[in-house]
């Protein structure tokens, strides 16, 4: 890429990032109340405040343990995943999310997480980025579910299980594979065939 060209890119990468900045100094911060679980017709909200009240002290109240209990789910191990914590630099997370591959990435996550009952991607990747970037903010770089919530611009973030099922699925498929390959006896007849 000429010199020109992505001294253009990092001007408009930087100019984002301050404009988010100084957005977000003018304008209350619009955090998501509640997270609905939604499968076909049935529909439970989980609060916000809950969660965070598990990520806090590992345990569970309301809805939350009641769903925790039923899925023989240990609240300390919850409140792990909540609080497991990713390292992001702000300006080129925000830079990759815009690229053609971020953008990809995004409309997948996308058909999984959204506002509630609105899941075109035209409002739901927009809400997923202003959830990353504002989290990181709120995080000074670091980004978990918890601070991810409390920047998703919507009142009620939806979660559509089957999707969500269908992509664990596919990963745990995915991670067998590679273990399979990793592990393959065709290593041993490479070693004695040489």
């Amino acid at each position: 890429m000429p010199a020109r060209s992505r001294l253009r890119h990092q001007a408009l990468a930087t100019g984002s990032a301050l404009a988010l900045t100084l957005l977000n100094c003018f304008q209350p911060l619009h955090a998501a109340e509640d997270v609905a679980l939604v499968s076909g017709a049935f529909i439970r909200s989980i609060s916000v405040a809950d969660l965070a009240y598990l990520a806090e002290t590992g345990k569970a109240r309301g809805l939350l343990s009641d769903l925790l209990r039923l899925g023989k789910q240990d609240p300390q191990n919850v409140a792990k995943l909540l609080n497991q914590e990713l390292d992001l630099p702000l300006v080129l997370t925000s830079r990759l999310m815009s690229t053609k591959i971020g953008d990809v990435i995004l409309r997948r996550v996308a058909k999984i997480i959204y506002p509630l009952r609105v899941p075109e991607p035209s409002v739901s990747v927009p809400a997923i980025r202003a959830g990353v970037i504002n989290g990181l903010q709120i995080g000074e770089g670091g980004l978990n579910m918890v601070k991810f919530l409390e920047a998703y611009p919507a009142d009620v973030m939806e979660i559509n299980l089957p999707a969500l099922m269908a992509a664990i699925e596919k990963a745990e498929s995915i991670a067998g594979l590679v273990k399979f390959f990793s592990d393959s006896p065709l290593d041993g007849l490479k070693e004695s065939g040489q």
